[in-house]
């Protein structure tokens, strides 16, 4: 059997010179050595105070059962939200689901709103409804954020408003912060509690033009990742008041969460809060010079343009397994990675990626960015 595509990827992208979406993957070695730098020169006792972006002590106590370098990331993660407490989660899956049972037992409504696009319907196998009971009301259909107007026009009751900021498989997508302001206001005008998937949420202040206390601040609960964006090897944490992370963590033992060590993943996530986090207003900044020049192309189509976060929909008009072999010989032959993970868009004649600017792109003008772009195309088959 030849080589399969996870490999392929891998191994292109490593030999890549330049690399335009996405962060250049690392071996386990690699990884390794990377996260003991990170927190190598910490001294003993630095890292408890949870605000700091300090590391954590190599040479101290790794975690027991969610102690030691979990607990502090608990306590940073709580800190950076502003939120008063957070639990630690081995996934997000888990943590989603488990603040929404949370929610459904104190208002005693097991009905969720939440849009058919959000994470929990469409890449969750809807663990949600299988595992803890609930179910889900859609306040639109749209490939968009739902309204405040839909929110409160909703045909029955619902206990929990869960928001996707951004919402991933529209194109990345966030309200403006009036409009998300006024749809937390009609949930509560519902007698509803708002919970936040912000799995991206990192990336989300320069939309806003608010700090992430101030965006958490309007929920109950936040979900937020540690690899997604900030490079992080696993996990997850739920954020809220201190009862309801109280009651999380029991719900957490009991779906299986409750890991004897995980001290790798709490202190790549800390990593990641320290090294990345404070690049992340770049990224976005720059993914609009990216869009731009990748928009400038025959046919392209970006969306949003400009981009809401450092992640954006491409659209060309050409099949999915030709652009894709196309960028996978333009890595393996001139060192230079453009993107990749294409989809045909049935009855459109177009097929879409996704584009995440990272570090990598920082060094990339928009007149490579289009230049590059240009030679993945130049690399299809001529048509006829």
């Amino acid at each position: 059997m030849g080589e399969d595509k996870a490999e392929r990827r891998w191994r292109a992208m490593r030999g890549c010179e330049r690399i335009l979406s996405g962060r250049r993957p690392r071996t386990p070695h690699e990884q390794l050595a990377a996260l003991t730098d990170a927190h190598a020169e910490v001294g003993p006792g630095v890292g408890a105070e949870a605000g700091a972006g300090a590391g954590y002590d190599l040479d101290g106590r790794a975690d027991i059962y969610g102690d030691g370098p979990v607990a502090v990331l608990e306590d940073r993660v709580a800190t950076l939200l502003g939120m008063p407490a957070a639990a630690f989660f081995p996934t997000g899956t888990m943590a989603q689901q488990v603040a929404l049972r949370c929610w459904a037992e104190r208002s005693g409504n097991w009905a969720v709103a939440m849009h058919p696009l959000n994470h929990p319907e469409v890449h969750e196998r809807q663990a949600y409804a299988v595992l803890t009971g609930l179910r889900a009301v859609w306040p639109t259909r749209q490939p968009r954020q739902p309204t405040a107007d839909e929110v409160r026009k909703l045909d029955e009751p619902f206990g929990t408003l869960l928001l996707e900021l951004p919402l991933r498989d529209a194109g990345y997508l966030l309200p403006t912060w009036d409009q998300l302001t006024e749809l937390v206001g009609a949930a509560r005008e519902r007698g509803a509690r708002v919970h936040l998937d912000g799995a991206r949420l990192w990336e989300s202040t320069s939309h806003f033009g608010r700090g992430l206390p101030e965006i958490a601040g309007l929920a109950d609960s936040v979900y937020v990742s540690f690899y997604k964006t900030l490079g992080g090897l696993s996990g997850a944490a739920l954020a809220g008041p201190d009862d309801l992370v109280k009651q999380a963590k029991a719900w957490r033992h009991r779906y299986g969460g409750q890991i004897f060590q995980q001290w790798p993943a709490a202190l790549s996530a800390l990593s990641g809060l320290d090294r990345l986090l404070p690049r992340l207003p770049d990224y976005v900044s720059h993914a609009a010079t990216v869009a731009a020049a990748l928009a400038a192309l025959p046919g392209a189509r970006v969306y949003p343009n400009p981009p809401h976060t450092h992640q954006f929909q491409f659209w060309l008009p050409h099949p999915a397994d030709q652009l894709e072999e196309a960028g996978y010989a333009l890595a393996e032959e001139e060192k230079v990675w453009v993107c990749a993970g294409w989809d045909d868009d049935p009855g459109s004649g177009m097929a879409k990626t996704e584009v995440t600017v990272a570090e990598d792109a920082l060094s990339w003008s928009a007149t490579e960015v289009t230049d590059a772009a240009t030679k993945l195309l130049g690399r299809l088959p001529a048509a006829g």
